[in-house]
């Protein structure tokens, strides 16, 4: 399973919190990759009602500050 910013992102409007049976019917919903769906296939479920209540919780390395997505060319 790999997540990347424009997979994650197909999850942004997602029906927070959600279990994976609600995150795999949402992705077939609105079309998303055929990736994001299997990825959400994978997801290791404790029981069978796991609530997730966001993508930080699929995926942690989730940036979620607006400086995480900025490249600034003075540091390098």
């Amino acid at each position: 399973m790999y997540w990347t910013l424009e997979l994650a992102s197909k999850l942004d409007d997602a029906p927070w919190p959600a279990t994976k049976e609600e995150l795999l019917d949402y992705a077939n919903r609105t079309g998303a990759p055929a990736e994001v769906i299997e990825n959400l296939s994978e997801l290791e479920e404790e029981d069978e009602e796991q609530v997730y209540d966001s993508i930080l919780d699929i995926w942690p390395d989730y940036p979620t500050r607006d400086e995480d997505f900025f490249f600034v060319e003075d540091e390098y």
